[in-house]
């Protein structure tokens, strides 16, 4: 069963991604319960700083794609799924008033890297894996996801990571701004990092995120008419061909041109 747990180790908290067999793949109910564990989180006064990796030795392998079909097939399903779920979950982590450290190891890839990205560390393991190569599926990063990305390491290498959809490894992933550092033992580092982070001033922590963010130039709203656009590609042949195609194990055979027949 996928799931999101939290633990407590005094003043630092540890939020594990949990999908069996799956790489740790993200499915609805883990992104709507990452959202409600972050909320709760903010609120605590006492936790210092918070941890968030993957089970079993992988970060998160992404969406769970096994879902599309059922939750994410036309476009007012999509614009529920990213707009009502997905953003309001990194949301959560990012505005969360509390230090977070991402433990990556593994597979990190799509909905995992949008997650880590959400953090405001990121230590990795030299095995770990990165990407977003969700243009073999057919579509594009939605807007609320692409804003964070974006932002973190600028538009050459956004546009790199979605055009090429390579999976890279940790050393690339440093190189290109998503990475603090690299850890032997990415566990033990994190732990290591979460306890200076917690030896230090609670309030002058909170306060520093608070005003990084608050001084992160502001992006324009999209205009509705624009995030229209951004989710037409729900209703066309390639979307639908990109995730049968994965989901049967096969290449997919891409138009570029028409609209699904749902």
């Amino acid at each position: 069963m996928s799931q999101i747990l939290l633990q407590r180790d005094g003043v630092v908290a540890t939020v594990t991604l949990l999908h069996p067999g799956k790489l740790n793949a993200i499915s609805l109910a883990m992104w709507e319960q990452l959202h409600a564990v972050f909320l709760q989180l903010s609120q605590d006064n006492i936790l210092r700083c918070v941890i968030v990796r993957g089970a079993d030795g992988n970060f998160a392998a992404g969406a769970d794609i096994e879902e599309f079909p059922r939750v994410r097939s036309t476009v007012e399903q999509g614009r529920h799924y990213h707009e009502d779920v997905i953003a309001p979950a990194l949301r959560a982590v990012a505005e969360c008033p509390i230090p977070a450290i991402a433990a990556i190891d593994g597979v990190c890839v799509g909905g995992g890297l949008e997650i880590a990205c959400a953090c405001d560390l990121r230590i990795a393991a030299p095995n770990a894996r990165f990407g977003i190569p969700i243009n073999r599926l057919g579509f594009p990063l939605a807007p609320g996801e692409l804003q964070g990305l974006l932002e973190l390491i600028g538009k050459a290498r956004t546009l790199e990571i979605l055009l090429e959809g390579r999976v890279f490894d940790a050393a690339e992933a440093k190189e290109k701004g998503l990475l603090h550092r690299i850890a032997d033992d990415v566990h033990q580092a994190t732990q290591e990092a979460a306890a200076r982070i917690a030896k230090g001033g609670p309030l002058a922590a909170r306060i520093n995120k608070q005003m990084v963010r608050r001084l992160t130039p502001a992006v324009v709203p999209l205009q509705e008419h624009e995030i229209e656009a951004a989710f037409a590609f729900l209703a066309s042949h390639d979307y639908h061909e990109g995730v049968q195609s994965f989901l049967e194990k096969r290449p997919p055979e891409f138009r570029g041109t028409g609209r699904a027949r749902i």
